[in-house]
């Protein structure tokens, strides 16, 4: 095997470049994957490549969280892994020349065994945030392998947000998170109206939305008036813009809620409670992505989860072109892209 590897990494100049790195080592807890397929993440891996993401992010760092790796070798303290498994949420980890921002636009990675970890008694800062890293049946296609990661962490929010059966839900975005959130909503015996580009409708009902609305319409708040005469029980903004929340308030039941999941004005989102007739809550007790994993499996094996309506299959978009499907990305050409990452 060569010494190094073709990574996506994002500079300090703002600029997403494909570059020779050194192919990770890995510990006896650990176990190296040959990376095989990636997808874009449109909303967090913009702002990375930005330098606009919430939390202090090191440069240059290698882009990437929700690819998918084939294990090649293995510590010899790790069991949970074996030769030929795949894995999610794998990537190159950070060296002192180059970080880590989840580098999973690589050829190779590492996955951690963090069973075998809290097993033999380490420290859980040293592992806790590899939960994430968890095998995947042999009977789920690597091409679809990479959307379980946005299905689980989706999941998991709707799951401890409270959507049940019968509930009046609105889905606010046009994105991927938003695509998969009403997928969930409507698994859950909900019934979901959408809010987003017209452009992304047939999408949207294909998942299980039983109305949209288009966000640039004059008379949204008419709208939903007319769509939820009975009121809304939970509202999600997988975007992050707050005058839709506050043309929503009016329609909020007692004790509904908000769950705000996108970060485009986190820092600055306010709403204005005096819009509600009644009490109202706001989640913020966030998701545990590796909790839901089992559960997404079963929901991809039952037809419930189609990764086509997110990304092409057929077609996925090779490493070296990487910085070209997000400039697609900022015209808003595509919900996502599956990257190639196999090694040739």
């Amino acid at each position: 095997m060569k010494d190094t590897m073709l990574a996506a990494v994002v500079t300090p100049e703002r600029t997403l470049e494909v570059r020779s790195v050194p192919i990770p080592d890995f510990g006896p807890y650990e176990a190296l994957v040959a990376m095989r397929f990636g997808a874009t993440c449109a909303g967090t891996d913009q702002r990375v490549i930005d330098h606009g993401h919430p939390r202090p992010l090191r440069y240059p760092g290698i882009l990437g969280h929700e690819s998918v790796g084939r294990v090649i070798a293995v510590g010899e303290k790790a069991t949970s892994f074996a030769v030929g498994d795949l894995v999610t949420r794998v990537g190159a980890p950070e060296t002192e020349e180059i970080s880590a921002i989840w580098g999973g636009f690589a050829q190779y990675g590492v996955t951690k065994d963090w069973q075998a970890m809290q097993r033999d008694g380490l420290e859980k800062a040293l592992y806790s945030k590899s939960r994430v890293n968890k095998v995947v049946p042999s009977d789920i296609s690597e091409r679809v392998a990479p959307m379980i990661i946005t299905w689980r962490e989706t999941l998991s929010y709707t799951q401890r947000f409270g959507v049940e059966k019968g509930m009046q839900v609105l889905v606010a975005g046009s994105g991927a998170n938003a695509l998969a959130f009403v997928s969930h909503c409507a698994y859950a015996g909900a019934r979901v109206v959408s809010l987003g580009s017209p452009t992304r409708e047939a999408l949207f009902r294909r998942a299980g939305a039983q109305a949209y609305i288009d966000y640039h319409a004059d008379d949204v708040a008419a709208q939903l008036r007319a769509l939820f005469p009975d009121g809304i029980d939970r509202m999600i903004d997988a975007i992050g813009y707050p005058q839709n929340a506050n043309l929503a308030l009016p329609l909020f039941r007692h004790d509904a809620c908000l769950g705000v999941y996108g970060w485009h004005a986190r820092r600055e989102y306010g709403v204005n409670p005096f819009l509600a007739t009644h009490s109202f809550r706001v989640y913020c007790d966030g998701y545990d992505e590796p909790e839901t994993h089992d559960e997404v499996v079963r929901r991809i094996r039952e037809g419930a989860l189609d990764a086509s309506l997110y990304y092409d299959m057929e077609t996925p978009v090779p490493l070296e072109d990487l910085a070209n499907a997000y400039a697609n990305l900022r015209e808003r050409r595509a919900v996502k892209y599956l990257i190639d990452l196999r090694v040739e």
